[in-house]
């Protein structure tokens, strides 16, 4: 790498923690958690969309990696989950037990690096491993991250996953006429570097901290990463929307919080739902 991935890390920490700062901000702006407050039965539109496949999750012991302010962890908690949410930025912690000290929710938040959760998370004793969206692309590698899903989990436990499709990620969103695959569908040994003041919902101000390193992971490769860690993959489907206007001007709502495509709707998956299990029980 041209690179240490200490910096990668670092300059995405930076990034993670300035958009915790936007992006929990109140009156409506960023995540608008004030509903979250105000109405202790609300729940973040993407655990919404998750929720028929999460199925049951009461009492289950979940741990939610790259949690970030933690909405939709408080979400899965109201839903009767045990929580605990683990993000690699402190303010994304901070904002994260400010929220919940606020609504009453029952949920913990460690501050840690994925790739080392069990440091700070007892291996082997999770009933439930969530990871939400737009999660994925800011690791180096898959297969570490899969070797900390199958640490966390005890036997029987199950992975929950929707993510971004690697199809959506590597398209060029600056073009407003067609869409084009531009970008490496396949985990690459250099990431893509970005410099964007931007972020994907309404804030009051833009990003200080603007450099960030992101890998794409193929769909292949994230499935065959959990396999050969021992998982066995027991659901996957392939979503037409995915929960931010991804493809500017290419995108209209979809409704709940969803964006599809406008002109070419179906013409390729924009994110997808993953479902593994750790056998042994």
């Amino acid at each position: 790498m041209s690179e240490p991935l200490g910096l990668h890390r670092e300059a995405n920490r930076a990034n993670w923690d300035d958009r915790a700062a936007v992006h929990a901000q109140e009156g409506g702006l960023g995540y608008g958690i004030d509903r979250y407050v105000s109405d202790p039965g609300a729940l973040s539109d993407v655990v919404s969309f998750d929720r028929e496949r999460l199925g049951d999750v009461t009492g289950l012991r979940t741990a939610h990696l790259q949690c970030h302010i933690g909405t939709d962890t408080l979400s899965l908690a109201r839903l009767g989950a045990r929580v605990t949410g683990l993000d690699f930025s402190s303010v994304s912690i901070e904002k994260a037990r400010d929220l919940v000290a606020r609504t009453g929710d029952e949920v913990d938040f460690v501050e840690s690096d994925v790739y080392a959760a069990t440091d700070v998370l007892d291996s082997g004793s999770f009933d439930l491993v969530y990871t939400g969206i737009g999660a994925l692309c800011w690791l180096p590698s898959i297969d570490r991250w899969a070797v900390t899903v199958a640490a966390l989990l005890r036997p029987g436990g199950r992975l929950f996953i929707r993510e971004a499709h690697p199809i959506l990620w590597s398209m060029n969103e600056t073009l407003d006429d067609d869409l084009h695959l531009r970008f490496p569908y396949f985990e690459p040994d250099e990431p893509l570097e970005w410099d964007d003041d931007s972020t994907y919902v309404a804030t009051e101000r833009p990003l200080t901290a603007t450099t960030t390193y992101e890998w794409n992971h193929g769909l292949g490769e994230i499935v065959t990463a959990l396999l050969d860690h021992g998982l066995q993959i027991t659901g996957l489907v392939e979503h037409r929307t995915v929960p931010w206007e991804a493809l500017p001007g290419q995108m209209v709502d979809a409704g709940d919080g969803e964006y599809r495509l406008a002109r070419l709707d179906g013409v390729a998956p924009l994110s997808y739902t993953l479902q593994a299990v750790k056998p042994g029980e």
